[in-house]
């Protein structure tokens, strides 16, 4: 990678893995302000999810303001938003300051997939490579946030550890601030791509019909079953090891008694997602993201079915489906979010990016309900089948594109964007 590269990396594996580290230690807070504020936990599930809503929601806003303002600037006041919000919670001494520090979180995240990706896809020339580590840098602030809150709150208060990891979202503006790069360096010359002309309604409308028009409304579809799976699974499977007979019934010693192995097997399942996001990224280099996603996919549905005679089987089998299956969940990341950028203009990238994690969190949360509902109303079995069927129609989707379908996009630019890659 050129200095360029390296610099736009360092500055998007920061925002990715701290989005991330806020994202997830959330949850573990829940336990503690059930104790501290005298509320149901409908109620506060509820408030949590005000949190969480607006990640989601917001990509579509934030991927036009990144296309108006530029993405620096979207992914330094996210950066700065989320650190706030949690310095917030830390001085919240009631349950309407814990809401509205969670809302806040929720706006200021949301902005940063649509502004950090559109930021790799016009400024990095090794695209593949940088949202490899980009999205590793995601599995780590995964893995960490979670595990730094649950570990600082055994010795502090939570207020304490609240403004804790507030400090190294800090720390990231200020190295933001001082970071130099070129945001569109790999764009053509003659593309436009900067931040310098409003967006209207009416061309907010235009770039929409415009993109769904063409090949990226497939891959919008295509994405919206892969987070159906992507938060089905991962919603559900924590609870569903737990009940495992092989870790169920699972001896600890003495010393260890209230430690859940069922978590650690999560935990690793996300670090060995590490190297899928690295394997992945590599081979969006070398394998067209349309034939990568089949693939993958195809993978995906087998991974689901696998998982119905295995949870009945021994810990060995189980731990060893779950590091197959971190691997591929996060492996197939890179290869949409190439997609986007191949089948989309640079001067919309934003946009694009918007429209996608709009798919991936927006719609791809559906798949909590539908999830709970079926494994409440049916079976686990009837639950990884359902899960089955969201990779079956993104398999079938991904060899549509692969087959022609993208027929629809203009093909200079497809064989233009293809030919940067």
């Amino acid at each position: 990678m050129d200095a360029n590269d390296r610099s736009i990396a360092g500055f998007t594996m920061a925002g990715h893995a701290l989005v991330h580290w806020f994202e997830t230690s959330i949850p573990i807070f829940l336990v503690v302000w059930l104790n501290e504020f005298d509320i149901g936990v409908a109620l506060f599930g509820l408030i949590v999810a005000l949190g969480y809503a607006p990640f989601g929601a917001g990509a579509l806003p934030g991927g036009i303001l990144a296309d108006r303002y530029g993405p620096k600037r979207l992914i330094l006041a996210c950066l700065g938003g989320m650190s706030v919000a949690f310095l917030l919670l830390s001085v919240g001494t009631s349950i309407y300051a814990v809401a509205v520090g969670l809302i806040l979180w929720g706006v200021a995240a949301s902005v940063y997939h649509p502004a950090g990706l559109s930021l790799i896809s016009t400024g990095v020339a090794e695209r593949g490579t940088v949202f490899a580590w980009h999205g590793i840098a995601g599995n780590v602030g995964i893995a960490l946030g979670p595990f730094v809150a649950a570990t600082l709150l055994i010795f502090l208060e939570w207020r304490l550890v609240a403004a804790i990891l507030a400090v190294p979202g800090l720390l990231a503006v200020l190295y933001g601030l001082t970071a130099d790069f070129d945001p569109t360096a790999a764009v053509d010359g003659g593309v436009e791509a900067g931040a310098d002309e409003a967006l209207s309604l009416s061309d907010l409308l235009t770039n929409s019909r415009t993109l769904f028009a063409s090949a990226f409304a497939l891959i919008f579809v295509i994405v919206a079953f892969e987070g159906l799976y992507y938060r089905g699974m991962l919603t559900y499977l924590p609870e569903i090891l737990h009940s495992a007979p092989a870790i169920e019934g699972l001896p600890l010693p003495t010393d260890l008694e209230g430690i859940e192995p069922s978590r650690y097997i999560y935990v690793g399942l996300l670090i060995v997602g590490m190297a899928g996001q690295y394997a992945g990224g590599k081979l969006t280099d070398r394998v067209d993201p349309e034939r990568g996603l089949a693939a993958i996919f195809a993978v995906f549905v087998v991974l689901a079915l696998a998982f119905v005679p295995v949870v009945e089987l021994g810990l060995g089998a189980i731990v060893a489906l779950c590091g197959v299956f971190g691997f591929f969940l996060f492996a197939i990341q890179p290869f949409y979010q190439d997609a986007v950028a191949v089948y989309t203009p640079a001067d919309t990238r934003g946009l694009s990016y918007g429209y996608t994690y709009l798919g991936e969190f927006g719609i791809g949360s559906a798949s909590i309900a539908v999830g709970g509902f079926v494994l409440e109303t049916f079976s686990t079995t009837g639950f990884f089948l359902t899960i089955a069927g969201f990779a079956l129609a993104g398999t079938v989707l991904s060899a549509g594109l692969l087959a022609g379908l993208d027929r629809f996009v203009d093909p200079e630019r497809t064989v233009d964007a293809k030919a940067d890659d």
